[in-house]
C-alpha cells in the first residue's frame, strides 16, 4: 500500500449551515444512520433488491429536462439535458458529463440520481451520461468499472474527444470517476477533461477512517457499516479471483485531470477526501478541495437545501472552468 503523504493541501471553506441543512442532518442521523447500524451487525449477508431505486423512479425531474435512454454494453445509460441545455450531439465543440451514482455499488442508480444530474447539467449548460453501472452482488467492483470504462469508449465512438468529456461522480461514483480517468489515460485514450467527486468514497479499507476524527461524527454512516461493506466489497473481489486493484487513494495520480472534491465537514469519507487531495497536489495535479462545513454525505442531492444549490453551482463553475484551463495549457505548449 502506498505510504500516505502529509502534504497539506489548502482546501476552501463553506461555513453557512442553513436551518435545511440542520433539519437534514437530524433527519437522516435518526433513519439512516440506525438502519446501517442494524445492517453491518447482522449475522448474515444481507443484499435486497435495490427498492432504493425502484422507488424513486416516482420522483419528478426538474421540468424542461430532456432525457434520452441508451444502452452502453451491458450498462443501461440515459442522455440527461437539463432545463435550457441542449440535447446531446458530438459537435467539435462539445463539452459533456459522464456520471456515475453512488450507492455503495450496491443500491441506487439512474431514478435516484436522475434529479441531481439534472440539475448539474443545466448549472453548468452540458449534457451529461448518466451511467446505471451493474453493482453487486451481480458484479465486483472491478467490473463495475470495467462498465464505466466501457461508457468512456462508447462517448469516443459517438465523436467526442477524452478532453471534452469530464467524469464526475458521488460516493461510490467517485471511486468509478478516479478509476475511470485512470483506466483511460493507462489505455492511451487520452486524459480526460476532469474530475468531479461529491463526497467521495475513495479507500475500500476502513483504517484511515477508524483513526479520524469523524470516526463517530458522520450523520449518515456508522464506522461499523463502512467496516462490514469493505469485508463485503472484499469477498467478492475474491470470489471472482480479481487482482489486486489500488483503491484511488493509491492509485498513480501521474496525468491525471484536474479535480474538484467536494466533501462534507463532519462525513466519515473525510479522510478519504483528504488523503486523494494530498496525493493530487503532490503530484502536480490541479485539485479544488472544498469543505463543507456541517453538511451531511451528498448533501447536494436535496434541492431545497441551500448550500446544495450553492455546491451544484460550484461544480458547474469548475466544469466550465477545465475549458479555459485547456486552452490556456495549449497555448502554453505552442510557446514552448
Amino acid at each position: 500500500m502506498t505510504t500516505r503523504l502529509t502534504v497539506a493541501v489548502e482546501p476552501r471553506y463553506f461555513r453557512s449551515s442553513s436551518i435545511q441543512s440542520r433539519f437534514l442532518a437530524t433527519a437522516l442521523r435518526h433513519t439512516v444512520r440506525p438502519t446501517l447500524s442494524l445492517w453491518s451487525h447482522l449475522p448474515f449477508d444481507l443484499q435486497p433488491p435495490n427498492f432504493v431505486d425502484f422507488i424513486a423512479r416516482a420522483l419528478p425531474v426538474p421540468e424542461g429536462s430532456h432525457i434520452r435512454p441508451v444502452s452502453v454494453g451491458a450498462a443501461e445509460a440515459e442522455w440527461i439535458s437539463g432545463p435550457g441545455v441542449s440535447e446531446a450531439s458530438a459537435l467539435a465543440d462539445d463539452h459533456i458529463i459522464l456520471y456515475l451514482h453512488g450507492g455503495a455499488f450496491l443500491t441506487c442508480g439512474l431514478n435516484t440520481h436522475r434529479r441531481l444530474v439534472a440539475r448539474i447539467s443545466a448549472a453548468a449548460d452540458r449534457p451529461v451520461l448518466n451511467l446505471a453501472y451493474r453493482q453487486m452482488p451481480a458484479v465486483s467492483i472491478t467490473e463495475s468499472i470495467n462498465d464505466g470504462v466501457e461508457a468512456f469508449r462508447w462517448l469516443l465512438d459517438q465523436g467526442y474527444r477524452a478532453d471534452q468529456i469530464t467524469i464526475a461522480g458521488d460516493s461510490a461514483g467517485g471511486y468509478m470517476a478516479f478509476g475511470i480517468a485512470r483506466a483511460v489515460i493507462d489505455a492511451g485514450w487520452g486524459q480526460p477533461e476532469g474530475v468531479v467527486a461529491i463526497s467521495p468514497l475513495l479507500d475500500l479499507e476502513a483504517g484511515a477512517k477508524r483513526a479520524h476524527r469523524n470516526a463517530n461524527r458522520c450523520d449518515v454512516f456508522p464506522l461499523s457499516a463502512l467496516e462490514r461493506f469493505s469485508k463485503v466489497a472484499q469477498r467478492r473481489e475474491r470470489r471472482d479471483g480479481v487482482p489486486d486493484r489500488p483503491c484511488p487513494v493509491d492509485m498513480d495520480v501521474e496525468g491525471l485531470p484536474p479535480a474538484l472534491i467536494q466533501i462534507g465537514s463532519r462525513e466519515i469519507l473525510m479522510p478519504d477526501a483528504e488523503i486523494m487531495a494530498n496525493r493530487l497536489v503532490a503530484g502536480g495535479v490541479p485539485c479544488e478541495f472544498q469543505v463543507w462545513s456541517r453538511q451531511v454525505h451528498v448533501f447536494q442531492a436535496a434541492s431545497w437545501v441551500p448550500e446544495a444549490q450553492r455546491a451544484v453551482r460550484e461544480v458547474a463553475q469548475f466544469v466550465q472552468s477545465l475549458e479555459g484551463m485547456r486552452a490556456v495549457g495549449l497555448d502554453d505548449a505552442i510557446e514552448a
